[in-house]
């Protein structure tokens, strides 16, 4: 987060796109702003435990900060989406119920954020689980303002996202080269890879407009400097996205 100013003011910004900025309180509210953000995002969990190891505070305390930034950025007309951490499974706390899951949703979604994504933090979840949890949060939040961020520990994140689909969840929060992760959610993978959402996304023809070559050319390049390998899957098959170093 210390160099985020930095990595905004140094992004060619095209028009009609969104630059969205996590601020975990009011100061950093303040900074994304004067760095030139658009959109901002609060990120509060469904896990005490995680909650006070990710951002220092309890979820109560967290709903405060997120209050002052949120208010804050009504004033100033800047959208802002909400996440919720270990909405499957906690790194701590282990299994997590879909009913704390909904109460955290429906705070963030009361206060004013446009939309919530349910993070499945160290991709532990099912479709089973995925299924429960939705199920229980679409009674405080309408469908149309909930999205899901998947992880693929355990290889699950496509059947999850699909499971979503299914119900009616039409936005998907997903990292090029599956890159990623939390570093207070030990053994959890990245994010699932874009390049295998669009191919899932293209097979069952629905139309992203996003070209999948272009996101592996994309993935090729930031494995290359970051000197990892991608997570993704059609990208392997492909053999298009291959670092340049031996690992």
């Amino acid at each position: 987060m210390a160099d985020h100013t930095d990595v905004l003011r140094g992004i060619q910004k095209a028009p009609h796109v969104q630059y969205p900025v996590l601020t975990p309180n009011l100061q950093g509210f303040q900074d994304a702003v004067a760095a030139g953000a658009t959109e901002v995002a609060v990120f509060g969990s469904a896990s005490e435990t995680f909650s006070k190891k990710n951002i220092n505070c309890s979820i109560d305390e967290s709903m405060l900060r997120f209050e002052e930034v949120i208010n804050a950025a009504k004033k100033r007309q800047i959208p802002v989406r909400g996440y919720v951490s270990c909405a499957l499974g906690c790194p701590h706390e282990g299994q997590i119920e879909p009913s704390k899951v909904a109460e955290v949703a429906k705070r963030l979604y009361e206060m004013g954020c446009y939309e919530i994504s349910l993070g499945d933090t160290i991709g532990i979840g099912t479709p089973g689980s995925m299924l429960k949890m939705l199920q229980r949060v679409m009674k405080e939040v309408p469908i149309d303002a909930l999205a899901v961020h998947c992880h693929d520990t355990y290889g699950q994140a496509l059947p999850n996202i699909l499971t979503a689909l299914q119900m009616g969840v039409s936005v998907v929060d997903s990292a090029v080269a599956g890159l990623g992760g939390c570093p207070y959610a030990q053994g959890s993978s990245g994010n699932v890879s874009t390049e295998d959402v669009l191919y899932m996304l293209h097979g069952m023809g629905i139309e992203t407009g996003v070209n999948i070559a272009k996101v592996i050319e994309a993935g090729s390049f930031i494995c290359n400097a970051l000197s990892r390998k991608t997570n993704s899957k059609v990208a392997r098959a492909r053999g298009t996205a291959r670092c340049d170093v031996s690992l």
